[in-house]
């Protein structure tokens, strides 16, 4: 009997033991993951209060309706100075799906869609701007087109309410970059846009980069297109709009060439440009030498000579320099960290 208790015992310790193990085994499982939403709407914004809660209000109705509850809003305040964040966070507390990404200062539209992108968990993404010109009213026309096959469906704004010398400037850059770029878009920095999230996931955006995000995207393999969009005049404030924005924009449309066309074959560019140069250079101080042997000049008084040592030294700097230098800005550009003040 003694022997049997003892036994007993022994087989109830067991069991217990292996009921605790069991219990913290169960403990390191993790957590039930939460569906991804359907949708992801990212918005820049900087200094827009006043128009917060009517976007809000408007995008909430919309969403409700096509996605039935899955979806996220996910506003990115780009170092605002006025109560925008305050007003984001009143849509939070009245629907948890409104949330926000604060930066400690003023970054750039590039950077706020670039921490946007990689926040978004829904299968697709849409973008726009938080000035209330454009209309959420859109979206579904958007994801329409969308699942016709395309990756990427840009906003057209065919008829627009910005002053004239934007408009004209506009106009000038998307003809320009049309053409530099192969893909023929009326209007590439509409902020109205729609994509698969493997498209966001894929894009590399800094700089002025986010005027490019179709040309990118396009000279990536995707599929883009465009639909005609409403285009509504400014409600509240003014707008962020500079003939220097669209100066940076044309030297960032260089900077897309290099690193997508020639990142992987970065001489056919600067190796071509710096050879001319390094040719055109030897060729004139070649012809100076064979007139000095000749005894035809004197080369002390001859500005081509040094014109032609310029040409030289100039093409091996835009080989080297400008090489290295590009080749730095996209390998820097992936481990950039911005400074975010608030995440609800």
């Amino acid at each position: 009997m003694e022997r049997n208790k003892s036994n007993i015992g022994k087989e109830g310790k067991t069991e217990n033991r292996k009921e605790n193990e069991t219990k913290r085994t169960r403990t390191n499982f993790p957590k039930k993951v939460a569906k991804a939403p359907l949708l992801s709407v990212v918005i820049p914004l900087y200094n827009e209060e006043k128009s917060i809660p009517e976007l809000g209000s408007n995008l909430e109705v919309v969403l409700e309706r096509i996605s039935r509850g899955s979806y996220e809003v996910i506003f990115v305040d780009d170092g605002s100075t006025d109560n925008s964040r305050n007003e984001i966070r009143k849509l939070n507390q009245k629907n948890p799906r409104f949330h926000c990404i604060s930066f400690r200062r003023n970054y750039g539209k590039s950077a706020a869609l670039s921490v946007g992108f990689k926040a978004a968990k829904g299968k697709y993404v849409i973008t726009m701007d938080a000035d209330l010109q454009d209309d959420p009213e859109e979206i579904p026309n958007l994801l329409k087109k969308l699942n016709e096959g395309y990756d990427l469906v840009s906003g057209w704004k065919r008829q627009r309410f910005d002053p004239i010398t934007k408009v004209i400037a506009s106009r000038i850059f998307n003809f320009v970059t049309s053409i530099v770029s192969g893909i023929r878009l009326h209007d590439f920095n509409c902020g109205l846009k729609a994509y698969r999230n493997a498209v966001v996931k894929r894009l590399d955006v800094y700089g002025e980069m986010h005027r490019y995000l179709p040309v990118l995207a396009y000279w990536d393999g995707f599929s883009v297109t465009e639909i005609p969009v409403k285009h509504h005049p400014r409600k509240f404030g003014k707008t962020k709009f500079g003939a220097g924005r669209f100066l940076k924009g044309f030297l960032d449309l260089l900077t897309v060439i290099v690193v997508t066309r020639f990142m992987q074959r970065p001489l056919h560019f600067f190796g071509g440009i710096g050879t001319l140069m390094l040719l055109l250079g030897f060729f004139i101080n070649l012809y100076l030498i064979i007139e000095w042997l000749m005894g035809k000049t004197y080369l002390s008084n001859r500005p081509l000579l040094l014109f032609g040592i310029l040409l030289i030294i100039f093409g091996a700097q835009i080989i080297s320099i400008g090489l290295l230098g590009e080749m730095n800005v996209k390998t820097i550009s992936e481990r950039i960290k911005y400074n975010i003040k608030e995440r609800f």
